[in-house]
């Protein structure tokens, strides 16, 4: 089908892209906190509380979200995208609220630390370290010791990915679901690797030339696109990770690589449902989450863990 309307409104408005270097992570940072929605226009839920996470990586920002009052809930720890150096508590506080209010486990977003400030593996450890610390006692989460999820977008959806491995590897095996959202699963950024680098590749928001300059930060900063925990459709072995949704934009340059990456879980004996959203584009969930054809992402993500 075609791109939805109201995205294609929204697209008609961009100034033509300058993909000859790196933006301003400044700059942009700046403009995204200025479209952050008031206080006022957001969700209500039960409790939001912003408090820190101690992790062997040091003390991390998070942001608590209590759909309703309970005496225990499920865990869902989520990672914000934005090409590893941009996006924030902030910025996907809507999408947070969302999955608190839909599937009725606690969210715990977590605010990690951005490229290129903070080089590799500065994110990834701050993920995994929030992830460990959620699980652990005297949180006050009041984890019910049944599901643990971990869920990211974009380059969030690449950290979730790279926990579950993170984990599987260390022994640690609470983690039970992961929920990758059109995630970027292979950094080494071959256009040629996949039809949909071609298909989408202009005109529908991310831009296939984009992808170096925007994920230069990351990769200049010691990711190496070979390490399976930067491009995790790498790794040999995907066997033994927890169950997996992953959720692809029809209209997205990173349409394939996520779609592989649900087959390849799948091959590897994982429980895997593959979703991919007609009409939409990279960067849905938080930008259209609004509109009602893509608002069901969160009610699948419910059903997927189970509603509690």
């Amino acid at each position: 089908m075609p791109i939805h309307p109201e995205i294609a409104k929204i697209l008609a408005t961009l100034p033509p892209q300058d993909h000859s270097a790196p933006p301003d992570p400044g700059a942009l940072r700046a403009a995204e906190a200025a479209r952050v929605p008031p206080l006022a226009d957001r969700l209500p839920l039960h409790a939001v509380e912003d408090t820190v996470a101690a992790t062997p990586a040091g003390d991390v920002p998070v942001r608590i979200y209590t759909p309703v009052e309970a005496d225990a809930y499920g865990l869902l720890v989520y990672f914000h995208g934005g090409a590893f150096f941009s996006g924030s508590l902030d910025t996907h506080d809507t999408v947070a609220r969302s999955l608190a209010s839909e599937t009725g486990h606690k969210v715990v977003s977590v605010g990690y630390r951005l490229a290129p400030e903070a080089a590799f593996p500065a994110g990834l450890q701050d993920c995994y370290g929030v992830v460990r610390w959620a699980a652990g006692p005297g949180t006050g989460l009041k984890w019910d010791g049944g599901n643990l999820a971990v869920a990211g977008d974009s380059s969030g959806g690449t950290f979730a990915a790279a926990v579950t491995a993170l984990a599987h590897d260390d022994g640690f095996d609470r983690i039970t679901h992961q929920v990758l959202y059109y995630p970027s699963v292979d950094l080494d950024l071959d256009t040629g690797r996949y039809p949909s680098m071609t298909e989408n590749a202009e005109g529908y928001g991310l831009e296939t030339a984009g992808l170096k300059p925007f994920n230069s930060f990351y990769l200049d900063g010691g990711a190496d696109p070979a390490d399976p925990l930067v491009s995790p459709v790498k790794r040999a072995d995907l066997s033994g990770l927890p169950r997996a949704l992953v959720v692809t934009a029809e209209y997205d340059p990173l349409r394939d690589e996520g779609e592989l990456y649900g087959r390849r879980l799948a091959d590897a004996g994982v429980p895997t449902t593959v979703s991919r959203y007609a009409g939409a584009n990279h960067g849905f969930v938080v930008n259209f989450g609004w509109l009602p054809e893509f608002q069901r992402v969160f009610a699948q993500t419910a059903r997927f863990l189970g509603r509690r």
